[in-house]
């Protein structure tokens, strides 16, 4: 009866000490590859903020969803990597082999870090189904807030504002108390949007002129006694025309996302919808938690390393791994978003593949991991 507690004892302070080890690393993981992945999109980010002069608040809201965003690709990964690393230190350093000598079998090492494989899963699932869609959509909604303020905003005097996309520039030498731009130019490229107007350019003067729904997506520009000078540069041949009160209406629909509609669509709106594209995010988002917890089958046989080897023998392995992993999922995502292969195989077959794969793994291990010494001195 002694012997059991001192086992139930000695494999308690097993599980906390390995449940720490791969926690530890887990965080260490994760951070560093949420700073690399940080750090190409906070390039971009600030690019994009300098060109359309976004506030502050703006851009590090965008930096704080976008960190969001990329918690569903790097928790997997993180983890995955944290128990090669955490049991390759255990391996490299000769505790595993102590552990084995007092009967520490798979169960024994699956038991604290499914715990926390547990917790991670749960994680994801809420990331996945709720949070990030949330985050990636508030995100839009703000950029393209962002893009629409900075290109209606209030024109200001001695400066040139362009509009849909270059082809429109308007100026303004001052802007009195009222709100009334005064001395006013704007140049118009009609080669743009007309086919029959190749290189044909239009200049506006106008003595005054007033912005009507500044900072809308759809707003109107009103100039008051001026002449247009419409013609083709170069050609020396120019209509001249005067007026007394002209109109200029500008929208700004925001900028180009590369995000699908259905990524930022809430997951109870994926549930009851029957489109391919939608089916196939849906499928993506439980994905992710089953990642996790598959790559935590694989990690424990991959982690094992021979006598003599490195501690970071097994990484380029598990990296391979996890490439060929990710790349069949993300092919089988197109695959079911084109119809290519039903709905009911999904993505659901390269996670079988990869649990069967890991299974044999940890059968073929089976030998060495056999439990002895406690229940053979029994």
């Amino acid at each position: 009866m002694a012997v059991l507690t001192a086992e139930g004892f000695a494999l308690r302070i097993l599980d906390r000490y390995i449940f720490r080890e791969v926690a530890v690393t887990w965080i260490a993981v994760t951070a560093v590859l949420l700073a690399i992945l940080l750090s190409d999109r906070l390039a971009r980010v600030l690019s994009q903020a300098a060109a359309n002069e976004f506030p502050q608040g703006v851009v590090l809201s965008l930096i704080g969803l976008t960190a969001a965003g990329y918690l569903t690709l790097i928790v997997p990964i993180g983890f995955f990597l944290a128990i090669m690393l955490a049991l390759g230190r255990l391996y490299h350093e000769s505790e595993m082999a102590a552990m084995q000598a007092c009967g520490v079998g798979p169960a024994s090492l699956y038991r604290p870090i499914a715990i926390l494989g547990g917790v991670i899963a749960l994680l994801l699932v809420w990331l996945s189904f709720w949070a990030i869609p949330s985050a990636v959509a508030r995100a839009q909604e703000i950029r393209a807030d962002a893009y629409r303020d900075a290109q209606l905003g209030m024109l200001e005097p001695g400066r040139f504002r362009s509009f849909a996309d270059g082809s429109v520039v308007f100026y303004a030498e001052r802007v009195d108390d009222h709100g009334i731009l005064h001395n006013v130019h704007v140049f118009v490229d009609r080669s743009r949007h007309a086919r029959n107007a190749e290189g044909q350019m239009e200049v506006w003067v106008a003595t005054r002129a007033e912005q009507r729904g500044a900072g809308r997506s759809e707003q109107l520009f009103v100039l008051y006694d001026g002449e247009m000078y419409q013609g083709v540069p170069g050609e020396g041949q120019f209509r001249i025309m005067h007026f007394t009160e002209a109109g200029f209406p500008i929208s700004v629909t925001g900028p180009v996302s590369a995000t699908s509609s259905a990524e930022l669509k809430p997951t109870s709106e994926l549930l009851i919808s029957r489109d391919l594209a939608d089916r196939a995010e849906l499928q993506a988002r439980i994905s992710s938690p089953i990642l996790a917890l598959i790559l935590m089958v694989l990690a424990v046989p991959l982690a094992r390393l021979r006598p003599r080897q490195g501690r970071f023998g097994r990484i380029g392995i598990a990296i391979l791994a996890y490439f060929i992993y990710s790349l069949l999922l993300d092919s089988s995502r197109v695959w079911v978003e084109s119809g290519a292969i039903p709905e009911y195989v999904g993505v659901w077959w390269v996670h079988a593949l990869a649990l069967v794969i890991g299974l044999w793994l940890l059968a073929r291990e089976s030998p060495p991991w056999r439990r002895v010494g406690v229940r053979s001195a029994r």
